[in-house]
């Protein structure tokens, strides 16, 4: 059985969680925060990874394009080759152009630190860009990448919310605001595989703080 190792407050984590879940892949969930990562399986040291029979797999994407090729049933790409290209570039825009700019600002906005207003210039700026590019990709008919649910959603679900939430903290204003953003995520909240990763993140959220406190 695939093992998925990491924490439940990650979004990356949870995109490949949702991914299992939507395929209905059976898996078991193995914590491990940052500071406990084997580099024997993880070499950057980051989770998520994936155990598998044949070994570790770690990086999102990458665990996401091998559960969809060795488990084909209930499909997260399209079965036309460019079609599936097009769903992993808006994956990618979301995570690499959106998220992980938006992380800069993580550190002030959700764990009361505080980011320089270097930092906070130079991502406002990228995210500005960013977030143009993105709306030229998204669809939003009914799914970011149109009309079936992607991996494009699996990181859009987790993703975009955090982008909202982080922007409108230290910006005063949503940077995705312009966007159909609640909508699609109301549309998708319906998801019982949505409603399990978004309980689970929430207790284990309140686990994550719960250590940096007495860290």
């Amino acid at each position: 059985m695939l093992k998925l190792c990491g924490f439940s407050a990650s979004n990356y984590y949870n995109k490949v969680k949702l991914a299992l879940l939507e395929k209905e892949i059976p898996f078991e969930e193995v914590e491990v925060w940052t500071n406990e990562v084997d580099r024997a399986v993880s070499p950057m040291g980051k989770v998520p990874y994936l155990l598998t029979e044949r070994g570790p797999l770690s990086e999102s994407a990458v665990m996401l394009d091998y559960i969809e090729q060795q488990y084909p049933a209930t499909p997260l790409y399209p079965s036309d080759p460019f079609e599936a290209a097009k769903v992993r570039e808006l994956a990618t825009y979301i995570d690499l152009h959106l998220e992980l700019v938006a992380r800069n600002l993580y550190p002030e906005a959700f764990f009361g630190l505080t980011v320089s207003d270097a930092v906070k210039e130079r991502a406002q700026k990228d995210l500005k860009k960013s977030v143009a590019a993105f709306t030229k990709l998204a669809q939003f008919s009914p799914y970011v990448a149109g009309a079936a649910f992607t991996v494009a959603d699996c990181a859009a679900a987790v993703h975009l919310p955090l982008v909202s939430s982080a922007t409108k903290i230290i910006y005063g204003a949503d940077m995705l605001a312009e966007l159909p953003i609640k909508d699609y995520l109301k549309q998708l909240s319906t998801r019982p595989t949505l409603t399990k990763v978004n309980a689970d993140r929430k207790v284990n959220t309140e686990k994550m703080m719960a250590r940096l406190r007495g860290a």
